[in-house]
């Protein structure tokens, strides 16, 4: 009887450990089920983001800022740039921009009777871009610019070389221009995306220093796997 007692007491106490036995496929189910999602996602950032070659064109808007107390202008932009990625997050972007909008003169300060005369502007920039934040659909990058900017105030004026002091407006002529940007990435291939920025550029016209904000949005592609 004791025998017999010990041999059920040895079953009862093995029967416990079934439960934990069977959940052990089931474990490694789940697991190779994160795995493989995981191989995925690592793959399609790597077809988004591996490519050597981007380029943008959009378009946009800047606030500039003139000078003796005349409002800012909203210039309309467009702008194109092209990024050799020296690694798969840090590149470097050579960016043209035309920027073209009216200014609004008081009658003390107007020319010829010129209210709203046209201004424009066109830059080139060379900078680094850092993508610091990637998925499958959406990154984020930060970028630093630094070049030149041509302005044109005086083209309503037949010739005139406007006095910044007396109207507000500044000489023709180039100056620096500085350009730092958060930008936004929305795949819609893993070579082509559409993109929205916030920017701030800084510029010298007239021996000042304008900050003007600019938003742009447009699209990218993408090319060349190493």
């Amino acid at each position: 009887m004791a025998a017999a007692g010990s041999a059920q007491s040895s079953e009862s106490s093995s029967q416990p450990a079934k439960p934990a036995a069977q959940d052990q496929p089931s474990m490694s189910v789940q697991a190779r089920i994160q795995k493989r999602r995981e191989q995925r996602r690592a793959q399609a950032i790597q077809d988004a983001y591996s490519h050597k070659y981007e380029a943008y064109l959009g378009g946009g808007y800047e606030r500039f800022n003139l000078s003796n107390g005349l409002q800012r202008a909203t210039l309309w932009s467009w702008n194109g740039d092209f990024t050799r990625f020296l690694r798969e997050d840090l590149g470097v972007t050579v960016d043209v921009r035309g920027n073209y909008g009216t200014a609004f003169l008081e009658p003390k300060q107007q020319v010829n009777n010129i209210s709203h005369p046209a201004i424009y502007q066109h830059s080139g920039m060379i900078g680094p871009v850092y993508r610091f934040y990637k998925t499958p659909r959406y990154a984020l990058y930060g970028r630093a610019l630094a070049g030149v900017s041509y302005g044109t105030y005086s083209g309503d004026f037949s010739g005139y070389q406007v006095n910044s002091t007396a109207t507000g407006l500044y000489p023709d002529g180039a100056v620096f221009a500085l350009n730092g940007a958060a930008l936004g990435d929305y795949n819609v291939t893993p070579n082509f995306a559409a993109r929205l920025s916030g920017e701030y550029t800084l510029t010298g016209y007239g021996s000042s220093i304008q900050a003007n904000p600019e938003f742009t949005i447009g699209f990218v592609y993408r090319w060349g796997k190493p």
